[in-house]
């Protein structure tokens, strides 16, 4: 079956990132990929079996239908750790299969420890504290009775890991609320010290942090972005180029997305094209459709202002995007045609459409854009 788009996974860049990463990170810090959001639109499938080839045997999920992705994949031979959504009735799969998943309140780790007693087995957790996120995690005050509670149900509980998350690591107007959070984490570690209970490991630090600031590394970290290929921020990139002689980015883009025109058509000066009358031809022009749309994730908000490569050249979206189809000016291609590719993200001779365009024309993050991307288009990996 002929597919109105491919989006190719590079190996060789991926290994760049890798290695990059290893250098940044402490000797002996745990590297978790972070696949949530389907691997940041990269496919968890086709991204986590590309990590997994490349010695990554770590992999952090949002909830249980992705950690079930990971694990149809590739079983036990690599650890899955759940930060968000459990449902009760998930946690019997989760600990059946030695699923580690955050516990953030007590009615979770209240649940988590009937499951495990129901099923003979031990529940891996790892136990979310708030420091000034305001999101999930259990307060200061209420870690002496969690800790006096693990401590008792211990033959059914396996404390895997302390940890919490950064409101904002990425920009410097975070700063003093991130270095709160530090400390914050810190007596919450000392708390669990006094009542005569230590997780195996503690980590908090995602892309942004562990950059930022080297000391969240810790014992585990929770890498996202970077391993794509992409900044948590401008600042990051920023910070990290200007305390190296060498001021080129380490990394390389993963994903590439290619569609190709389906319909070659001419229109009139005068015209309008596509819905409504966003834009007028204002000479004859020629215009390319491309089978894709809003439906697959590019934003209607990039009507009359995406752009895309095609033989070579940066050509523009004009009129309005459709749920499957957008519309190109292709006036200045000569031998242009049905069947020609066309680069949506990605390189074609001498230019590339970055991912970080799209956020300059539309005020996407890079983290909303990539997750968009619609799950049905097909992921391969591409040496």
């Amino acid at each position: 079956m002929h597919r109105n788009s491919i989006i190719e996974l590079n190996q060789e860049a991926y290994q760049n990132n890798l290695s990059f990463l290893k250098k940044m990170l402490g000797k002996n810090v745990i590297f978790s990929s972070v696949v949530k959001g389907n691997a940041y639109g990269h496919g968890i499938k086709e991204f986590v079996t590309m990590a997994y080839n490349n010695g990554v045997n770590h992999f952090s999920v949002f909830d249980v239908e992705e950690a079930k992705i990971v694990f149809d994949t590739l079983g036990n031979n690599v650890t899955i750790m759940i930060m968000g959504f459990v449902a009760d009735e998930d946690l019997h799969w989760a600990i059946k299969n030695n699923i580690e998943f955050f516990v953030f309140e007590r009615y979770r780790l209240a649940m988590a420890i009937k499951t495990a007693k129901k099923i003979k087995s031990k529940a891996k957790i790892h136990i979310e504290i708030e420091t000034g996120m305001n999101r999930t995690g259990f307060t200061k005050k209420e870690l002496s009775r969690v800790a006096k509670y693990i401590i008792k149900e211990s033959e059914y509980i396996d404390f895997v890991g302390l940890c919490t998350h950064y409101a904002g690591a990425e920009s410097i107007s975070n700063y003093y609320r991130v270095e709160n959070q530090i400390k914050l984490f810190k007596e919450a570690v000392a708390v669990f010290k006094e009542n005569g209970i230590e997780p195996k490991i503690k980590h908090t630090a995602c892309s942004a942090a562990s950059m930022m600031f080297p000391e969240t590394q810790m014992d585990l970290v929770r890498i996202g972005i970077l391993q794509y290929g992409l900044w948590p921020s401008q600042e990051v990139l920023v910070t990290y180029l200007n305390s190296k002689k060498k001021k080129t980015d380490p990394l390389q883009r993963v994903i590439s997305w290619k569609s190709e025109i389906m319909n070659v058509k001419h229109v009139k000066s005068g015209e309008f094209i596509g819905y409504g009358t966003s834009y007028m031809a204002k000479e004859h022009m020629k215009v390319a459709t491309i089978p894709l749309g809003y439906s697959h994730g590019y934003s209607r908000s990039l009507s009359n202002q995406g752009r895309v490569l095609i033989e070579g050249k940066r050509c523009g979206v004009i009129g309005t995007i459709n749920m499957n189809m957008l519309t190109i000016d292709v006036s200045e291609i000569d031998n242009v045609k049905k069947g020609d590719e066309v680069v949506i993200i990605g390189n074609q001779g001498d230019l590339a459409i970055t991912v970080a365009s799209f956020g300059e024309l539309n005020n996407q993050l890079n983290y909303e854009f990539l997750s968009r991307i619609s799950k049905s288009i097909p992921r391969k990996i591409i040496e």
